[in-house]
């Protein structure tokens, strides 16, 4: 039989009536909002059928939201394939995914998860909020190029590489006018930029600020050893030790997600199918620039 591995995805994967569906048809989804709105203390379902989509894309409403969104999915995916749920061999998730693959790994439960991600969405923003910054995508560049333009544009301003999505799609993220600049040579080089509709600059020192918070939210989950490997973002690795994992989760607000790297080390282990739990199939098509051959089936809600 097939390895198969669960893949969660994160912030920018949020869009109106996501979990709605899920949540109509099956009781254990419904269940999920209806716990995360004893939690959050609003209506969570609610912003996500009716919106503003403004609302919805906030750091602080986005991440809890995909978080329950994505588990809602799982939920679903327990029901109609429970023997699938039961031979995952390891997860991932991107970036704030990674917390939902911790909870089906069950290293923390869904009510610890959720009061984190919810810790981690008010302080990111607040990070965001200190320091007018942004993200671009570079794509079509080599990682020679999007270096490159790394040095070319920090005369602007603070900018790093936050995430390495797959061959062709690296994203960058700093100060608004290092971005700006960044944009300006991505064209230049021949590739093709893309402003992300993102609070701030996420993966990078300028988030400093948000991690004593989380590390406060984090060191009171009792966090366990996870029963399945969960590939880190910080350096695609599967860690099993819980303090090590709490430490990670916290590194990983200011460093680089190394998402290309989880996927071939996923791959690398036999991994031949995959199945992204949650809104969109952004991950999909990320893992199909990785490896055309791989085999990826999305468990959502969503609209194509």
């Amino acid at each position: 039989m097939a390895k198969v591995a669960f893949l969660f995805p994160g912030q920018g994967a949020q869009h109106l009536g996501m979990g709605v569906g899920l949540s109509a048809k099956y009781p254990a989804a419904r269940a999920l909002f209806d716990q995360a709105r004893e939690i959050l203390g609003f209506d969570l379902l609610e912003v996500c059928e009716k919106g503003p989509q403004e609302q919805l894309d906030s750091t602080v409403i986005s991440q809890p939201a995909l978080f329950v969104a994505s588990l809602a999915a799982l939920e679903s995916l327990k029901i109609e394939q429970p023997a699938l749920v039961e031979s995952c061999v390891a997860s991932a998730g991107l970036s704030l995914g990674e917390y939902t693959a911790l909870v089906f790994a069950e290293a923390m439960t869904f009510e610890e998860g959720l009061k984190v991600v919810a810790v981690r969405g008010r302080a990111m923003q607040a990070a965001a909020d200190a320091t007018p910054s942004g993200m671009v995508s570079a794509l079509l560049l080599e990682p020679a190029q999007v270096e490159q333009v790394v040095s070319e544009s920090q005369d602007a301003g603070k900018i790093w590489i936050a995430n390495y999505l797959c061959p062709g799609n690296t994203v960058l993220s700093g100060e608004k006018a290092a971005c700006s600049k960044a944009a300006e040579r991505i064209e230049a080089a021949g590739g093709r930029p893309i402003p992300l509709a993102v609070a701030g600059a996420f993966h990078t020192p300028l988030m400093a600020s948000a991690c004593e918070e989380l590390a406060q939210a984090i060191g009171a989950v009792n966090l366990k050893s996870p029963r399945l490997p969960v590939i880190s973002n910080v350096d695609a690795t599967a860690h099993f030790e819980p303090e090590e994992l709490k430490s990670l989760l916290i590194k990983q607000v200011t460093e680089p997600v190394q998402w290309e790297s989880s996927v071939r080390k996923l791959l690398a282990e036999g991994v031949e199918t995959f199945y992204e739990i949650g809104p969109g199939k952004v991950l999909k098509g990320l893992l199909k620039r990785i490896d055309r051959k791989a085999n990826c089936e999305t468990v959502n809600d969503s609209v194509s």
